[in-house]
């Protein structure tokens, strides 16, 4: 149950029309679940423990609609992301790390400000089987999770034709990285560009994005000209469903400039990303996934594949239970794990080097 929210001091000046006209909504998700994973980097362990969003990430927010007439909304949105199983903030202890942004909002689409989810994320949301949980394409690119701080974000649906932009001008500056330095506007700086189009069953979608890795000069050693340190990525994906069941397929390619590295790829500087799914509502309580993820390293035997398996049963609309089971297969020095708990976000540097990893995590979740 979502709860509106309305200020007491507001209720004793404005008329009762204009309540119909602004809200503030109070929502959220929880999500705990118990995790099994084996070779792990600690000598090559199995863990078994406690896990927050194995399905979607634990959060609390707040959402707010004004209506300024003329077709003209303000809108902002502060959401809040934790880990359940320790209470402790997520998003590198950022009290808002999930959104904190305003704007405007019209026939015309939205113009945003603030900390935001980039394109990116946008894409890989729709066009992921997983939808992006604990095991899913953000686990093999951690940049599909991705959040920029600092960003303006403009995007629009035209008659199932939506377009997205974004500029940030120091996309994790929350989290201690580079950014809005006085004569150094490239550094940290991301921009990203989405487009896609949907028609009853038939959707497809396309993303770009750069982001700037880069330091000062003279703080990354033998590297001049650091600043312009940068990776670059593009993806396309599409799906579609007949009757109950639903097909995805995607493609990402990321190349990484002036000395910046790709994470997990040991050294080389691009990759390519190929994947599959397949969804199936078995029953309108009942829902099958199952994905299968290769990514091939430019110059390298370490291409890892990654499965993907999920079942979920809803109680009700609000609380669901799951089970979701991942096998990482590494080759060569890759390091790929089933979870997005490693380099960069994704699963990078949670498995041995060389050595594959099985997971499983079953877990309950709540929305509220």
């Amino acid at each position: 149950m979502k709860l509106k929210v309305l200020p007491i001091a507001a209720a004793a000046l404005l008329s009762t029309s204009a309540f119909a006209q602004s809200s503030v909504t109070l929502y959220g998700v929880l999500d705990a679940g118990i995790e099994y994973r084996t070779n792990t980097p600690v000598g090559g362990k199995s863990v078994l423990g406690m896990t927050s969003g194995g399905l979607a990430g634990s959060r609390w927010g707040l959402r707010g609609v004004e209506d300024l007439g003329g077709g003209l909304k303000g809108v902002f949105v502060l959401e809040s992301g934790f880990d359940i199983d320790t209470g402790k903030s997520g998003q590198n202890n950022r009290l808002f790390g999930r959104k904190a942004y305003l704007g405007l909002a019209g026939n015309w689409g939205q113009l945003t400000l603030g900390r935001q989810e980039t394109p990116a994320f946008d894409f890989a949301l729709q066009f992921d089987p997983m939808g992006l949980a604990n095991y899913s394409l953000a686990t093999q690119d951690g940049a599909f999770a991705g959040r920029a701080d600092n960003a303006v974000k403009y995007a629009a649906n035209f008659n199932g034709l939506t377009v997205s932009a974004l500029y940030s001008f120091g996309a994790n500056t929350g989290g201690g990285g580079w950014g809005e330095v006085p004569g150094k506007a490239k550094l940290g700086a991301e921009t990203s560009l989405g487009l896609g189009y949907a028609s009853g069953p038939f959707a497809v979608g396309a993303v770009v994005d750069q982001l700037n890795v880069g330091q000062p000069n003279g703080t990354v050693a033998r590297m001049p000209n650091s600043e312009d340190m940068k990776i670059r990525r593009a993806a396309l994906g599409g799906s579609y469903a007949i009757g109950p069941v639903k097909m995805y397929a995607g493609y990402r390619w990321a190349k990484a400039y002036s000395f910046a590295t790709l994470p997990g790829t040991d050294g080389k500087n691009a990759s390519n990303l190929y994947w599959l799914g397949l969804g199936y509502q078995v029953t309108p309580a009942l829902s099958l996934t199952g994905a299968a993820y290769y990514q091939d390293v430019r110059g390298s035997g370490s291409d890892p594949w990654t499965f993907v398996v999920s079942g979920d049963y809803a109680f009700s609309k609000r609380t669901d239970m799951y089970w979701n089971l991942s096998y990482a297969m590494n080759r060569e020095r890759s390091t790929m794990g089933v979870a997005g708990v490693g380099i960069g976000g994704s699963g990078y540097g949670s498995a041995a080097i060389g050595q594959s990893q099985f997971g499983s995590t079953i877990g309950l979740r709540h929305k509220f």
